[in-house]
């Protein structure tokens, strides 16, 4: 499975903490951009789909939740509950997001620009595509 989990430096004092992102130090790619999901109500699932071009890095903010990461062969399930802690997940990935705690608020950082002609929202493509 081509994933893998950072630990981030913190910096931090008695005034609060503080994480950075930058390439090819905790972040492998540029940050083309970025998004949060936050307020899910309990037992509702966000992902369910791969991309064809893009990485992430998630990393749970607030809170925790859990990604199932599948590549075609492979499913493999990552708890997110620590802002130190980011996950990497590389192209053709079938990812889903679920079980998020009260309050879970999860920042990702994609490699490229928003393009629904990337996504794969069907499990069937997405396997036949990555049997090639």
């Amino acid at each position: 499975m081509n994933y893998k989990l950072i630990d981030m430096k913190v910096f931090g004092d008695d005034r609060g903490h503080l994480v950075s992102f930058e390439k090819k130090v905790n972040c492998p790619f540029d940050v083309k951009r970025a998004f949060y999901i936050f307020d899910t109500k309990p037992g509702v699932a966000r992902g369910a789909h791969a991309n064809r071009n893009s990485e992430f890095l998630l990393i749970s903010i607030n809170g925790s939740c859990k990604v199932k990461i599948d590549n075609g062969k492979k499913q493999e399930v990552v708890e997110l509950n620590n802002p130190q802690r980011a996950l990497y997940l590389d192209k053709m990935l079938w990812k889903e997001m679920y079980d998020f705690s009260y309050n879970a608020i999860l920042l990702v950082l994609a490699s490229t620009y928003y393009d629904e002609k990337e996504y794969i929202r069907d499990y069937d493509e997405f396997l036949a595509g990555v049997s090639r």
